[in-house]
């Protein structure tokens, strides 16, 4: 189900971003130097999609990048839990092997 509503959101938005590049083709002037009065300097030509598109891919990297190094400290968390819980889980084993066999029958048919 969250497939399909996930295909049924994406597709009308592929679908509107091809439209917006097939009906953009024309090219346009960028200049990355807003400082300069040299209208020459560190400008490039390139189809308005390209540069939509382009402008849309370093957002999603840097978006994800952000989200990435947010969720650091929840994943450091994570592993020191699992370090916790592999060294308690032995723990446990070590200490049921040290009961004598009664004990441990009566403890594993809890």
């Amino acid at each position: 189900m969250l497939r399909f509503l996930k295909w049924l959101i994406l597709a009308p938005v592929a679908i509107a971003l091809v439209m917006f590049g097939v009906a953009n083709r024309q090219l346009v002037t960028l200049v990355l130097d807003p400082i300069s009065s040299d209208p020459a300097a560190l400008k490039i030509t390139v189809p308005l999609f390209a540069f939509f598109f382009g402008t849309l891919a370093v957002g999603a990297i840097i978006g994800s990048a952000t989200t990435w190094l947010a969720q650091g400290r929840h994943r450091r968390g994570e592993r020191q839990l699992k370090r916790e819980c592999d060294k308690l889980s032995g723990e446990c084993e070590r200490l049921k092997s040290q009961l004598p066999a009664t004990s441990a029958a009566l403890i594993s048919s809890r």
